[in-house]
């Protein structure tokens, strides 16, 4: 009986220690975690607003600076130099309506002389507007008079046009903080700062104050609203703050995640408890076993069985030797698998790196190398065990000699605590590799060294220096000609007439136009290479995009007395798409045109439209492609092995086409024949502006 009551009682001590151990563990961990969760959850919604505020207001500077590009743009364009010339202002006001639809502004106005021409879209005071503007910036943010909202905008002076000024203008508007919302995702409210009334001591008024008053950006979580604010100050362009961008986010986007997760960890904890409560009470009950039990227990793990328990043996004395076999079982057990465990991921690594790896011995004779490394040397494992590493690399020094005595990193290793070399190696099928050899010190009379393959890392460093050495030509070109007109100018400026001197001129400027497209395409290839060149969707007529870019190779079209034809179905339907892209891949398209295309020939530009696409192309009489060019003519650094008339570039215009037509979810396609080549651009007809907007 005494031997059952104290039994029971280790049974029952078993039983609250476990339980107590675990329920003060489990209940811990819970309230540590909760608390951290809640913390974490607030630092990133306070992150998430802060980072959409700041975009936010990035968004509304991008929007300035493609109102200054609007502004440029209008008044470049031939048809407003005409209607003005035409003081047609009927016209001109639509005109002024169509390009406001089409940039997406919310007004715009044309002033000659300070007076207003024609305006279209919001009644803003154009001419205070004008008036207000700092002294050689072309941009302006400020209130918009007896409105609460911000105008944002730009000017710009009218080509040919003395006198005229465009203005374009955004409201920001409660339907400008609507678009902002669906780009970032989160509820936005542009506020003006002279309509801002901040009478209260809340929270939110606070934050408000502080922002205007440090001109910092701020967030804070306010449970009064239940909300996270992150508020980001709003300057003009002269610096002056003139309002604020304000970010809402619910804070029971958190809390609701945090009270199911604590009531998952109670239901838990009571689950887990009542089966550890169970189990402590089962074990505590079979803390016995005959002596015989625990001696073929004994026997057993002498003989390395040590998957099969120690059986459980009544009485004290008996219980505590099987409990201690069996702990010493489940330790060597554990042990056991750690040790095979180590082993196996140690395997596992260093067959699963890519670099190659193998071990040598004191005499530097291979005793292991993983399959990378066979791999890398062209040999079989089984043949390259025991044999002296030289021989398996077959190193090539100066002159073919081996530098395994002078030069071996192996051997420096020892003596410094470890090495690195790069080796050049001679395979058995002839190939050449260059790799870099990390040594270690010896471990147990085993040296690891970690082989790392950079074959490829050489040929692209050669093929950089090869493009550096195309770009450096290319440039010199176009600049020695440039040169040249320019010292030719500053010799003979008095001797020239008019018309030599306009000659210079106008070489200068298409020696300039090849250096900026030359530029422009080394840009967009580096934007393309790091990912960051975005497709932004806009409303974009084909036909002004034809336009601005034979406005701009015009240049190069007068130098060869080339003539260009136009050949576009009309109407052409408004697409959606980036229109500087769009007129980049006409640009690319008609320089080549050009540079391909005889002196004196002609260049046609025409298109098509049907139910599924839209198409325009751009076709010369030059002297086709050849019969192998196929689709590697649009690669990366490639050019063209046809007689070039003049600098063949750097191969990057076709490649930087096709990749913004792709972009635009359409292709690029080529036909060529003995009389000329055709390029076609085919845009998807479900990408037009119509049907987005339905």
């Amino acid at each position: 009986m005494q031997h059952l009551r104290h039994r029971l009682r280790l049974s029952t001590l078993l039983i609250g220690l476990n339980v107590g151990l675990l329920l003060l563990a489990v209940t811990g961990v819970a309230f540590v975690a909760v608390r951290l969760l809640q913390q974490l959850a607030d630092e990133q919604s306070l992150a998430r607003v802060s980072q959409a505020g700041l975009i936010a207001r990035q968004e509304i500077i991008l929007a300035g600076d493609d109102a200054l590009t609007s502004a440029r743009l209008l008044g470049e364009r031939p048809t407003l130099r005409r209607l003005l010339q035409a003081n047609d202002s009927t016209s001109l006001s639509t005109f002024l309506s169509q390009f406001q639809l089409t940039s997406e502004l919310s007004g715009s106005a044309v002033l000659r002389d300070g007076a207003i021409v024609a305006r279209s879209g919001a009644d803003l005071p154009w001419t205070t507007i004008l008036a207000n503007q700092q002294p050689g910036e072309m941009r302006f943010l400020l209130p918009a008079p007896g409105n609460e909202a911000l105008v944002l905008g730009a000017w710009s002076q009218v080509t040919e046009q003395p006198g005229a000024l465009v203005i374009v203008a955004h409201l920001l508007d409660p339907a400008f903080a609507e678009q902002l919302s669906a780009e970032i995702n989160l509820p936005v409210t542009v506020l003006n700062r002279q309509s801002m009334q901040l009478p209260g001591d809340t929270q939110l008024d606070g934050l408000r104050r502080l922002a205007l008053e440090t001109g910092t950006p701020g967030a804070a979580r306010i449970d009064e609203l239940g909300q996270y604010v992150a508020i980001a100050p709003i300057r003009s362009f002269s610096a002056d703050l003139v309002g604020l961008v304000e970010i809402h986010m619910p804070t029971s986007s958190t809390t609701d995640s945090l009270q199911k997760l604590f009531q998952t960890l109670l239901l838990l904890t009571l689950l887990v408890t009542t089966l550890a409560a169970l189990m402590s009470f089962l074990l505590g009950r079979r803390l016995g076993s005959p002596l015989q039990a625990l001696t073929v227990a004994a026997e057993r793990i002498g003989t390395g069985d040590l998957s099969t328990p120690v059986p459980v043996a009544s009485g004290a004395e008996i219980g505590t030797l099987a409990t201690t076999l069996e702990e010493m079982r489940r330790h060597l057990l554990q042990l056991t698998a750690d040790l095979r465990r180590q082993q196996a991921e140690a395997q596992a690594i260093v067959t699963g790196i890519v670099e190659g790896v193998f071990t040598v011995d004191r005499q530097r004779r291979i005793r292991y190398l993983n399959p990378q490394a066979a791999a890398l040397l062209g040999v079989d494992v089984d043949s390259a065990i025991g044999r002296f590493c030289g021989d398996v690399l077959n190193p090539q020094g100066p002159g073919g000699a081996r530098p395994c005595e002078e030069q071996c990193p192996i051997l420096h290793a020892r003596f410094r605590g470890g090495a690195r070399a790069t080796e050049h190696l001679l395979l058995k099928d002839g190939q050449r590799r260059t790799v870099v050899i990390t040594s270690a010190q010896p471990v147990d009379e085993l040296q690891v060294q970690v082989m790392r393959d950079e074959t490829e890392i050489e040929a692209t460093r050669r093929l950089r220096d090869s493009v550096l050495a195309n770009i450096s030509h290319e440039f010199r070109t176009p600049l020695s000609a440039q040169l040249a007109s320019i010292e030719l100018l500053l010799d003979q400026l008095p001797e020239l007439s008019i018309d030599q001197i306009g000659q210079l001129v106008l070489a200068l400027q298409r020696g300039t136009l090849r250096l900026t497209q030359l530029i422009d395409n080394l840009l967009e290839s580096a934007r393309l290479e790091s990912g960051q060149a975005t497709i932004r969707n806009r409303p974009v007529a084909l036909d002004e995009v034809v336009e601005t870019a034979l406005e701009l190779t015009r240049p190069l079209i007068a130098q060869r007395q080339q003539e260009v034809v136009i050949e576009l179905p009309y109407p052409l339907p408004m697409i959606s798409g980036d229109a500087p892209r769009l007129t980049q891949v006409l640009v690319n398209l008609l320089a080549n045109a050009n540079k391909f295309a005889p002196t004196g020939s002609t260049i046609q530009i025409g298109g098509s439209v049907d139910a599924a696409t839209v198409t325009l192309w751009v076709q010369d009489q030059g002297p086709g492609l050849p019969p192998q060019a196929g689709s590697s003519l649009f690669g990366r650094f490639v050019r063209s092995t046809a007689e070039e008339p003049e600098q063949s570039g750097v191969g990057l215009g076709l490649w930087i086409t096709k990749s913004i037509v792709e972009r635009h979810s359409g292709r690029i396609e080529v036909q060529s024949s003995g009389s000329g080549t055709r390029m076609c651009i085919i845009l998807p007809q479900e990408q037009t502006y119509e049907n987005i907007g339905r």
